[in-house]
């Protein structure tokens, strides 16, 4: 089945105010710039989003808060946005801080049909309220459910038209397990290849989890902070 599209416009077209997404990447490394800036094109509002970082201020999912497109945060790392910081403070946005091994596995069962799970993560704290909890072995553990998604948007480093993914390096971070959790997932790459140009060997997503998919174009692939070392 060929589940190309156009570009990200297309691939998001359907995506409207009040949806649920997962956007993969961590920090600003594999995020799906192309798709971020559509959502932004598209005004699309009160969306609920669902990734590790949220962003910077004038990148990535910074974009749409500095929009006000974003009703909604479930996020591990948010240090690097001031305007995140500021739209939480004052009561604007509604954010759910999640430890990070704990979102990733949220993920992780979503996509393999598991409803819920019991860790260690986050006992006596805040993020214990209103959980069950339960006790194995004298150790105390809280039950945290899988996270679901009407949308899924990842970027890959290659893929075919049939939907299966290549990632490069660190950028499988959340981005393969986001794949298998969405109700549609939208990826866009950096490299679009016919079949069997990918070795079975090395695929991480199977096109069986893929909707829709596109070459991607014009990334700027920011880090959020880069540190050097000057030699005397």
């Amino acid at each position: 089945m060929n589940k190309i599209v156009s570009g990200a416009d297309e691939a998001i077209h359907d995506i409207n105010s009040g949806a649920t997404i997962m956007l993969g990447g961590f920090g600003l490394s594999g995020i799906p710039e192309n798709c971020i800036n559509a959502l932004k094109r598209k005004g699309c509002t009160d969306l609920i989003c669902i990734s590790n970082n949220a962003g910077v201020d004038d990148f990535g999912l910074g974009l749409l808060l500095k929009t006000r497109q974003i009703k909604k945060m479930l996020s591990s790392y948010v240090g690097e946005n001031e305007e995140f910081e500021r739209q939480l403070l004052s009561g604007e946005l509604e954010v759910d801080l999640i430890p990070q091994g704990t979102l990733a596995t949220r993920i992780q069962m979503a996509g393999m049909g598991i409803p819920a799970f019991f860790t260690p993560a986050g006992f006596g704290t805040e993020v214990a309220a209103g959980k069950e909890l339960r006790e194995f072995n004298g150790k105390k553990y809280l039950m945290e459910k899988a996270l679901h998604a009407d949308f899924a948007i990842v970027k890959a480093w290659k893929g075919d038209r049939f939907g299966n993914l290549v990632f490069r390096k660190t950028t499988r971070n959340f981005s393969t397990s986001m794949a298998k959790a969405g109700n549609i997932t939208i990826v866009e790459v950096e490299e679009l290849v016919e079949p069997g140009e990918l070795d079975p060997d090395h695929i991480h997503v199977a096109g069986i989890y893929v909707h829709r998919i596109f070459q991607g174009s014009n990334y700027e692939k920011r880090i959020e902070r880069r540190t050097v070392q000057i030699k005397n």
